[in-house]
């Protein structure tokens, strides 16, 4: 099932990479099998379309379109071709290694209806490189990152009415992988399917767009940890609902959570997080840097490009804990903190409830004029008011 250009790339990277290297060697091997095309997509359209819900009624990811992608694979067989076809149930073998190992990943993006009626993504190859090395991690096979992506450009073309006609919504993609092997055996997958499916989306929050939100930070709590799998998408989500639940028992709304003997500050629930304070050489932007913990946002990246771009205040990517955030609120430096993310965009953060203590964080007094002036940024080339290279027509 390989084609000519695939073999060459296989034999060249073999000849470099030594066949003792398990990990290298098995997704090597997976990547030989033929990608999913997107010049053989088929297309079975829905003769019962749903009527579109008002964009001001909508909430996070409780409607979908009318239509879903699903690419299925095998070991035997390499990749199927695409079909996009009405939305509907999956029918899963109850074995299947996704439910019982979570062998499985997900990818968060965003189509967004822009001023001049055009339909944008946003930086959407940086979601197929993600995609692409969690998959890797999963041990699921490898796919075309460019295929994938003109197949998801076809369904949201195909579902372009879901698309909400207002700059306050859009339309949230959600790619997904799973295994799909009919076994209990605890091993790498010889069945796997990737499906789409998408949802037009209000704000994230029940807050709103851009109203502060409140943490809970416990050193009993850990996220991920070095050498795990933090830095990716996939069933590492799950556990955490628990601890959002004891966050809003005790009174907030997000976790941030917390790692090692230190209480390094790593991300706030599943954003993120920026600190935006004064030191001794003048104004800096801080977030913890990508060392296998933190996962490598599309819009953690934008923020740093612009603030990069901008030239009027330090941005570092840097660990930081605890003791230096109460350090830097009690004298007076903290401007402001907010956390950053597809489904949020920008969301500032207004206080922090630490060993029964809560520290008011002076965001909301400050402007924010950061947190806000990136929201605009963001918002203006996703909607299309600003032309950008980052926002790639659909439609």
């Amino acid at each position: 099932n390989c084609n000519l250009k695939t073999i060459i790339v296989f034999v060249a990277c073999s000849a470099l990479v030594p066949s003792s290297s398990l990990f290298c060697s098995t997704s090597l091997r997976l990547a030989c099998l033929s990608p999913s095309q997107a010049a053989d997509i088929t297309i079975e359209r829905n003769t019962a379309c749903k009527p579109k819900p008002d964009p001001s009624t909508l909430l996070f990811g409780k409607q979908f379109s009318d239509h879903m992608l699903t690419i299925n694979w095998s070991e035997k067989d390499g990749w199927e071709a695409p079909q996009i076809k009405p939305f509907q149930n999956l029918s899963l073998h109850p074995a299947s290694s996704a439910l019982h190992y979570s062998i499985e990943l997900f990818e968060g993006m965003k189509a967004y209806r822009g001023v001049d009626n055009h339909i944008r993504l946003f930086r959407p190859m940086l979601n197929m490189e993600r995609m692409h090395r969690s998959a890797n991690r999963s041990s699921l096979p490898l796919f075309d990152k460019g295929e994938l992506l003109e197949c998801i450009k076809k369904l949201v073309d195909i579902d372009q009415e879901w698309v909400p006609y207002s700059q306050e919504a859009s339309l949230y993609i959600r790619p997904t992988y799973i295994g799909t092997e009919p076994s209990l055996g605890v091993s790498r997958p010889g069945k796997a399917m990737i499906f789409v499916i998408i949802s037009p989306v209000g704000p994230y929050f029940a807050t709103g767009s851009f109203n502060p939100v409140s943490l809970l930070a416990d050193p009993a709590f850990v996220r991920a940890w070095k050498g795990g799998v933090g830095a990716y998408k996939m069933g590492n989500y799950g556990p955490t609902i628990a601890v959002q639940s004891e966050a809003v028992r005790r009174g907030c709304q997000q976790v941030l959570w917390l790692y090692g003997e230190d209480e390094q500050i790593t991300e706030v629930g599943t954003m993120n997080l920026f600190i935006y304070w004064t030191n001794k050489e003048g104004k800096e932007l801080v977030t913890p840097p990508l060392d296998g913990i933190i996962l490598p946002g599309v819009t953690r990246q934008s923020l740093l490009d612009l603030g990069r771009s901008w030239g009027e205040f330090k941005v570092t990517e840097r660990t930081m804990d605890m003791k230096e955030l109460l350090g830097a609120l009690d004298a007076g430096r903290v401007l402001e903190v907010f956390g950053a993310g597809t489904a949020c965009v920008v969301c500032p953060v207004g206080s922090l409830l630490y060993k029964g203590k809560t520290y008011q964080i002076p965001t909301m007094q400050n402007g924010p004029d950061l947190a806000k002036r990136f929201y605009k940024e963001l918002t203006d080339i996703q909607y299309g008011r600003t032309p950008s290279e980052w926002a790639p027509l659909v439609v």
